[in-house]
């Protein structure tokens, strides 16, 4: 029973399993309808709109719209509140292999801005 309390606390710090290591990134423009696109390919045809990223993702968006002028702007992320907590549930059980996945994945990271929020200039 001790082995598996422990287990529990150790996985209990992991961002990667307390958060996963992806990410929703909202986008809204001012008009509505706007279409969007992401520099990994990814697009949609009518804001608001919503993409699952990876956690750990920089990316550039452009935002446009007929009579409008577009907008681009980036999107990268940082080190969350509770990404940060994961990461020192780790160090404080000793949780090496936790850090590492939490590393790799990005689990401890936030995109931002997010949501992003554009207006677009329309004649």
């Amino acid at each position: 029973m001790t082995l598996l309390s422990a287990a529990a606390l150790i996985l209990s710090g992991c961002a990667t399993i307390t958060r996963g290591s992806e990410d929703v990134l909202v986008v809204n423009s001012q008009p509505q309808g706007a279409q969007v696109q992401l520099s990994n390919g990814m697009s949609c045809t009518s804001t608001p709109c919503s993409f699952k990223l990876p956690r750990r993702s920089n990316l550039e968006i452009a935002v446009s719209k007929k009579g409008c002028r577009e907008v681009k702007t980036n999107v990268t992320h940082k080190t969350a509140d509770s990404g940060a907590a994961g990461v020192a549930g780790n160090v404080l059980v000793g949780g090496i292999i936790g850090l590492a996945v939490d590393a790799s994945t990005g689990a401890s990271q936030d995109l931002v801005p997010n949501p992003v929020e554009v207006t677009l200039q329309c004649r």
